[in-house]
């Protein structure tokens, strides 16, 4: 038995996948074709875009959840840093596999209020608020300062032409043979283009249909 599969997480997580299933955003709906591009690859109007799809759900799919659960699992990690809380889906099963490996820590970042509200009310009811320092704002800022002195896996799951610049406010902290996994990379294609260069330290594949999957070489 674990935590993922047990009450109160699996039945929270039950809920919460059948909500964003319903959930529809009239907002991305009304978005251009330009402002789709923009939402893709802007560095500058992220905020602008993202702030008009705060009812958008956006989560990671119930494999991919169970993926991050067991690659958390996996490498017995216990520090975890995770760009884009969302409504705190992909959160619960990071924060559900560190409860597992005995504790840790889970630093993640959202600039949305009214979703790091419901993420914490989330990670509150499955019993692992705990676990987990939910920091408010850009994560250009709130990342940038205060990480664990050691990352054992990073989530990119944010703004897409962001991966980059996420990876390296962290790539310091990296331990060796940390796990990074990318949501929807292949939006990020500089992203990919960095962490498929031996050069650059990295062992990457893609994963899946859109997780790219990295290990930080030693």
């Amino acid at each position: 038995m674990t935590t993922l599969t047990t009450s109160p997480v699996a039945p929270l997580l039950d809920r919460l996948f059948a909500q964003a299933d319903a959930a529809t955003s009239p907002a991305l709906a009304e978005f251009s074709a330009e402002d789709r591009a923009r939402l893709m690859h802007s560095k500058t109007d992220y905020i602008d875009l993202y702030g008009r799809l705060k009812d958008l759900w956006l989560p990671v799919s119930r494999d991919t959840g169970a993926l991050l659960y067991m690659l958390a699992r996996s490498s017995n990690a216990r520090s975890i840093v995770e760009f884009g809380t969302s409504f705190g889906i992909s959160t619960v099963h990071l924060a559900a596999a560190l409860r597992d490996n005995g504790g840790g820590q889970l630093v993640t970042s959202e600039f949305e209020p009214a979703k790091v509200a419901r993420a914490r009310q989330h990670l509150t009811e499955g019993g692992l608020i705990d676990l987990v320092e939910i920091r408010e704002g850009d994560a250009l800022q709130t990342l940038a300062v205060d990480l664990p002195q050691t990352v054992d896996l990073l989530l990119l799951d944010g703004a897409k032409a962001l991966y980059g610049d996420i990876l390296g406010l962290v790539e310091g902290r990296l331990a060796p043979g940390a796990l990074i996994v990318a949501d929807n990379a292949d939006l990020s294609p500089h992203y990919l283009a960095h962490v498929r260069a031996p050069a650059n330290g990295y062992l990457s594949v893609p994963f899946g249909e859109d997780v790219e999957l990295s290990l930080r070489l030693g």
